[in-house]
């Protein structure tokens, strides 16, 4: 049975979506963006926004009982893909060994105005 992840430590939008879902041993985290406890959209470039996304998925996954050493697959969403060399440099430092298995997509646009928006599924 799916469960949701009750999460107060993120920026809840009030979108029909949950933060996470567990299913099983498996937590999925729905696409974070760069935005803090209230909604603002924090630092505007790739590495701070990189840092705060990581930051709001390690918090949902604390949440749901897990950690991101658990992360085993993430996909990314960049707006620039030009940014893609930064954006490994604070995903990198971020993420412990071994890394996930990870996509990463150029795209358009996102539903919150920033530069990348990261889903992950992690193992509790």
């Amino acid at each position: 049975m799916a469960t949701p992840v009750q999460v107060d430590t993120v920026f809840d939008d009030g979108e029909p979506y949950e933060a996470a879902i567990c299913h099983g041993d498996l937590v999925y985290v729905s696409g974070q963006h760069p935005v803090d406890s209230e909604g603002n959209v924090v630092g505007d470039d790739i590495y701070t926004q990189t840092e705060q996304v990581l930051t709001n998925i390690e918090r949902v996954l604390e949440a749901a009982g897990t950690n991101t050493e658990n992360i085993i697959k993430a996909t990314v969403f960049l707006t620039d893909m030009e940014q893609f060399e930064a954006f490994n440099e604070a995903y990198e430092q971020f993420l412990a060994d071994p890394k996930p298995a990870r996509s990463a997509v150029g795209v358009t646009g996102l539903a919150v105005e920033s530069l990348l928006e990261i889903e992950v599924i992690a193992t509790r």
